[in-house]
């Protein structure tokens, strides 16, 4: 079966609810397979912009959510039911971003600082000095040695482990504690047993697929951030299509791409997730756009502009009192139709984020994550 970029792209953005929005912030954040949510605004924001009428302050009260480690060790809203299958897929993948073998903890004193995070947050929210004090009450001074580059000096070596103890279901975000972020253990929220490992993972891989398929082995690891032989095992008996001359998996059942198009404008946040995780790249980021809104392939360190659901710009914000300053890089010409657009896209961000938008068509010069 040959399948069309046009309709891809077309189902993509529908199932993302970039063309009609879905009902609820879990239905949006489950269409994404996860929200990054490394900035907060801007996680909230790709909620929010997937939902009618939603703001920033409606994302933030939905208890269904819970703000923790996902795929790529970055922190993402995750649905909270769905950490069942979350904790038992990234627990059974091969750890990434490793500290040198110097400073790096042993398997063992990992395992002691997970239990011990487990233990310290199963009745009270911690803060990351109040959990320092509990890892290392129930470990030993080694724990609080600081060893981990940070921008204001170095983190104790007990924090190597906090995605892996995210990922063993015993450590998420907390409330805010006036500025401060706490951490706590879901099962206070809702208890679960992880999901065994095989089952999470190829319940994630169709998800994945559902969201961004077709795709291949390559693809869902980079995502993932895993070697492409971690996963390949799992993509063996999916069924297969082509793509732009390469082979690609969907998942079983759902090899419906209708030959159609999207027509419109969509703003998108930092890191939102329609743009990380879809491929191949140089067809979501077509022409100038792969060299302007990416950073050498890597998706999400600028906003983007998309029109027919491809990346034709970038954007920025800037809030200034009650009033958000946006201005949109177009590398491609706006009909008046299409300014339109823009200009309804805007509002509705501005709507969001509670300011009054002001709209600019011009060069952005601000850097990546500005």
């Amino acid at each position: 079966m040959d399948i069309s970029w046009e309709a891809v792209v077309a189902r993509r953005m529908r199932r993302h609810g970039l063309v009609e929005p879905v009902s609820t912030a879990v239905d949006a954040v489950r269409a994404m397979c996860g929200a990054h949510a490394q900035i907060a605004s801007a996680g909230e924001l790709s909620v929010a912009l997937r939902l009618d009428g939603a703001d920033r302050a409606a994302v933030q009260r939905d208890e269904s959510l819970v703000k923790t480690f996902g795929p790529r060790g970055t922190v993402h809203l995750l649905p909270l039911e769905d950490l069942p299958m979350w904790t038992g897929a990234l627990s059974a993948l091969p750890s990434s971003g490793q500290q040198p073998a110097p400073i790096r903890m042993t398997a063992d004193e990992i395992d002691q600082v997970v239990v011990a995070i487990g233990e310290a947050l199963a009745h009270d929210d911690l803060t990351v000095d109040e959990l320092t004090e509990e890892v290392v009450r129930r470990t030993g001074e080694w724990a609080r040695t600081p060893t981990i580059p940070a921008f204001q000096g170095a983190w104790a070596r007990w924090r190597q482990a906090v995605s892996v103890a995210a990922h063993a279901g015993v450590l998420c975000h907390g409330p805010l504690r006036g500025r401060l972020t706490t951490y706590s253990n879901p099962h206070r929220l809702r208890p679960f047993d992880p999901m065994p490992a095989e089952k999470a993972l190829t319940e994630l891989l169709h998800r994945y697929l559902s969201s961004y398929g077709p795709a291949t082995p390559q693809q869902f690891a980079r995502w993932l951030n895993v070697p492409p032989t971690t996963v390949k095992p799992y993509f063996d008996d999916l069924p297969r299509a082509t793509l732009a001359d390469h082979t690609v998996w969907y998942a079983p059942g759902d090899g419906e791409f209708p030959d159609e198009r999207v027509e419109g404008v969509r703003l998108l946040p930092y890191f939102d997730a329609y743009g990380v995780g879809s491929f191949p790249r140089e067809l979501l980021f077509p022409g100038k756009a792969f060299a302007r809104a990416t950073a050498r392939g890597q998706a999400g360190n600028y906003p983007l502009l998309l029109v027919d659901g491809v990346v034709a710009g970038v954007w920025h914000q800037k809030k200034s009192g009650r009033t958000l300053h946006v201005t949109v890089e177009a590398l491609t010409p706006l009909n008046r139709r299409r300014r339109k657009l823009l200009e309804a896209e805007v509002d509705r961000i501005g709507a969001i984020l509670g300011a009054a938008p002001s709209l600019t068509l011009g060069e952005v010069t601000v850097g990546a994550h500005a």
